[in-house]
């Protein structure tokens, strides 16, 4: 079992199995709740649906509701593993439309292979969702099953491994075309493989304007030539051209473009020579290309690659589609997804590809230039103005083709929305994590022979992140891992602080350090043989290892205590917590959670300004409330004042990011509360509290995590000299990797 394998199979299975569920959009604690979410209340907006259908999706779910349907015969590259199997992808693409267009997805597998029998399983589900996403079925039944659908049902059906494939070919293909001086009414296009996406693919290439006599489609018996009647069907034939061309190998000489959806190997060096000048190829087997972009540059410099592949530039990534598509099609409740809607999203693609590229996804590919070009011909999957760019193009269309029954009255405001839907944390994440990527680390996992740690640290070389570094004996390390199942890795780095050769060098370092402050040497000997934290501190400072992680064998308070025997506070910062906290949407930062029991006024204001400075480095636009019991003086009490003088002090310094208080944490975060006063320097919801004292800080923190509905990163320990962090002790392996990824981000750059 490989690392992926293993790591996969406990993600899935850890804590709740699976990867969704649903929670109420309301609230269901009382008694009256009950009463209005259910009987006797619900008989209201029933009997209002069953006068007027459309009032559906005012008073249910109906129009943010997608439903991903399979029957398992075509599951990724692995072929016909049953309906069941099939479950864990159609539970991640729920995810994907949630986590890229706030579109809520409920996966079915439905357990036949038999056509009709599908099509009538799914056709009745139409007053439940506001969209049919087809996946994972094979051709040619697919074909069959999709169009038969979208003749039943008056809501958007969509096969995505068909059209989300095409989508985002096309608007890579027509921005190639305009980097080579080409159009597409002139260039010469082979299609090797006839499967569902690559029909899509030549169905949508013509529709935008490449010439039906310049497509030559190819499948495993060769070109599809006028004529023939080998392993032929109507999908096939109805491309099928004239041409001397029966082999991919003739049909490639002279080619402009290659789109490739079949088998790795397909394509030889050799087909790429016989190409055109400047030749466009689109390698986009999964999860290996019929070519990879090094062979094609061996043999053709002046070549435009793209391929399904993350790890190569131009990924063909079906992400940036669908989720975007629906979110479009669902505002304006369509009735379905036509051929309109599918070229207004590739052109959108097409169009942002060749726009500036935002700071913050520049930032996250380090290493690449992500400037319009052959290396940036699509936009990468975390880029910001997706939401905003791709579902108004396809709502427009859809009310310009006639499919809308809800149209959007103001383009602007609509835009406005979609913007504000997404929480950009998880892309923020994704930025620092791919700049860590880009800036890889050594990274000490100070307690090296737990089990969590071990696996954090495999996960984080795994991920590319950089090199683990194991504090521990090798002896316990490896029996841990044999009793977790883990394979013997003797490529990892383990330390053990009794036998390296840097330990007499941090004896002296810390010694020096300590010697007036009460330690003998024989202290200093203690604390380096026995406290890994304080070894791995002193490996940080004397630059043996960019940064370390610890906390999962003690409380946070003992292991700062460790960490600070050895490291400073940066010059000119002060030392906190501060925890990412995101739920239903929206990320609040929390500070100071870990270090200061009673700040004073000074502090405080200290506490807001680093805190709205860290904030704005992962990415987003500080807005600090300064929290109190008390909203602006009511009710008057004694304690408040420090926060009141807090504001001063920000005054004085003239601060430069929105901050306000004293004000209770209901204020800060409701704009409507927010409104009532209107003298507030708020422009909106606050997105840093920084909080009185340490125990209504670390208490609150504690209780979003443990009570659920939101998730809670940290506390990010920030204002050090170097970049260490403390994760908590029931932190999970995923948390204590986010954590070093943290670590590992500050590191850069010192």
């Amino acid at each position: 079992m490989s690392d992926l394998e293993r790591e996969a199979l406990l993600m899935h299975a850890s804590g709740r199995p699976g990867k969704i569920e649903v929670t109420p959009t309301k609230p269901m604690t009382t008694q009256r709740d009950l009463s209005l979410a259910y009987s006797p209340g619900v008989a209201f907006p029933c009997l209002h649906i069953a006068r007027d259908p459309s009032l559906a999706y005012d008073y249910t779910a109906k129009g943010n509701l997608v439903a991903v349907i399979s029957n398992g015969t075509a599951v990724l590259g692995l072929g016909d593993l049953g309906a069941l199997a099939g479950k864990p992808v159609m539970e991640g693409k729920a995810v994907l439309f949630k986590r890229f267009a706030d579109v809520d997805a409920i996966d079915l597998e439905v357990d036949t292979k038999d056509v009709e029998e599908f099509i009538n399983c799914v056709r009745f589900l139409g007053p439940t969702f506001g969209g049919i996403n087809l996946e994972d079925i094979k051709a040619p039944e697919c074909f069959i099953i999709e169009s038969r659908l979208r003749e039943m049902m008056d809501i958007p059906v969509f096969h995505d491994d068909q059209h989300g494939t095409a989508i985002i070919a096309a608007a890579g293909l027509m921005n190639a075309l305009d980097l080579t001086g080409r159009t597409l009414d002139e260039v010469k296009v082979v299609v090797n493989g006839a499967g569902a996406a690559a029909i899509a693919c030549v169905e949508l290439i013509k529709a935008v304007g490449v010439r039906h006599e310049n497509v030559t489609l190819c499948d495993t018996k060769g070109v599809i030539w006028q004529g023939r009647t080998e392993g032929m069907n109507q999908w096939k034939s109805a491309h099928a051209v004239p041409t001397r061309a029966r082999t991919l190998t003739e049909a490639m000489k002279g080619a402009d473009v290659f789109m490739g959806l079949s088998v790795k190997g397909a394509v030889t060096p050799e087909m790429i020579a016989d190409m055109a000048p400047r030749p466009i190829i689109f390698a986009m087997a999964n999860p290996d290309p019929e070519i990879t972009p090094e062979e094609v540059k061996a043999v053709r410099s002046d070549a435009i690659v793209a391929t399904g592949r993350s790890d190569y530039p131009n990924q063909i990534n079906n992400v940036l589609g669908f989720p975007y598509i629906f979110r479009g099609a669902l505002d304006v409740r369509a009735r379905t997804i036509n051929e309109a809607m599918k070229i207004a999203a590739a052109r959108a693609i097409a169009r942002l590809a060749r726009e500036d590229v935002p700071d913050e996804v520049d930032a996250a590919y380090a290493g690449r230039r992500l400037r319009y070009g052959p290396e940036y011909i699509i936009p990468v999957p975390f880029d910001p103005r997706l939401i905003a760019a791709i579902p108004l193009a396809v709502a427009e269309a859809a009310m310009a083709s006639g499919v809308a029954r809800k149209p959007i009255v103001d383009v602007e405001a609509y835009r406005k929305q979609l913007s504000a839907r997404l929480d950009p944390t998880a892309a923020s994440l994704q930025v620092i994590a791919e700049k860590v990527r880009a800036n890889p680390c050594r990274m000490v996992f100070a307690e090296g022979e737990e089990e969590k740690s071990i696996r954090a640290a495999l996960a984080f070389r795994n991920a590319g992140y950089g090199t683990p570094v194991l504090l521990g004996r090798e002896d316990k390390i490896a029996e841990t891992m044999k009793r977790i199942g883990l394979p013997a890795a003797d490529d990892l780095e383990i330390v053990n602080a009794r036998i390296s050769p840097r330990r007499e060098h941090y004896i002296d370092v810390l010694y020096r350090r300590l010697q007036r402050k009460g330690h003998l040497l024989r202290d200093v000997q203690r604390l380096v043989n026995q406290e890994r934290n304080v070894f791995g501190a002193l490996m940080v400072a004397e630059g043996d290892a960019h940064a370390m992680i610890t906390g999962i064998t003690r409380n946070y308070w003992q292991a700062f205590d460790d960490i600070k025997r050895v490291i400073d506070p940066a010059e000119g910062e002060v030392l906190m917590g501060l925890n990412m906290v995101v739920a239903r949407g929206r990320t609040v930062f929390m500070a100071d959670t870990t270090v200061h029991e009673t700040p004073t006024a000074e502090q405080i204001a200290d506490i807001a300004t680093q805190a709205a400075a860290k904030v704005r480095k992962l990415g987003y636009e500080p807005r600090v409330a300064l929290l109190s019991f008390s909203t602006f003086g009511n009710p008057a009490s004694h304690p408040t004042g420090r926060v009141r003088q807090a504001v001063e002090i920000l005054d004085r310094r003239g601060a430069d990011f929105e901050y306000d208080g004293e004000m209770g944490a209901d204020v800060a975060l409701d704009p409507e509360l927010l409104s009532h006063f209107p003298f507030c320097r708020l422009k909106g919801p606050a997105n840093v509290l920084v909080m009185p004292g340490l125990h209504s800080a670390n208490i609150s923190s504690k209780l979003v995590q443990k009570l659920g509905g939101g998730t809670v990163i940290g506390p990010i320990l920030t204002g050090l000299a170097r970049p260490i962090q403390i994760s908590s002790m029931d932190a999970s392996a995923n948390d204590i990797v986010n954590m070093a990824v943290l670590a590992c981000y500050d590191a850069i750059g010192r």
